[in-house]
């Protein structure tokens, strides 16, 4: 396995983890906060080149899609990180708080989007560290 799938592997594991747990633990704030910034079209378009750059870097430097699960698994977190970027650059804020907050239920869903990322995380985590180099 490729040294740069383990570090990716690594990397947003962690940032999945680490991200998740606070998140779950003051629910109201973080909604709060994701609807003010989906009405704000500045900082729909700050976060939209952010994600856009950070997934196309992603896709760039790791598009496998063969190997085993785990390189196919951060490849595909590279594919989703590069279309929610140009999602946010294309959906105007009112369009963006409507697929976010009523197409996804974000409110309604957000433990089962929460868990969903810490089961995430915990797999690229435990991917990441239990490879062994010559395995």
């Amino acid at each position: 396995m490729s040294p740069r799938t383990i570090f990716l592997s690594k990397l947003f594991g962690l940032s999945c983890i680490l991200v998740a747990l606070p998140m779950m633990l003051h629910k109201q704030a973080f909604v709060e906060m994701v609807t003010g910034l989906l009405r704000d079209p500045s900082m729909m378009f700050v976060l939209g080149l952010l994600t856009l750059v950070a997934g196309l870097a992603m896709v760039l430097a790791h598009n496998i899609w063969s190997g085993g699960v785990l390189p196919v698994v951060v490849t595909i977190l590279g594919w989703l990180t590069l279309v929610k970027g140009l999602l946010f650059l294309i959906l105007f804020s009112g369009d963006a708080t409507g697929f976010y907050l009523g197409t996804l239920h974000y409110s309604q869903l957000f433990y089962l989007y929460m868990a969903i990322c810490l089961a995430l995380g915990a797999y690229l985590t435990y991917g990441g560290f239990a490879f062994k180099s010559g395995s």
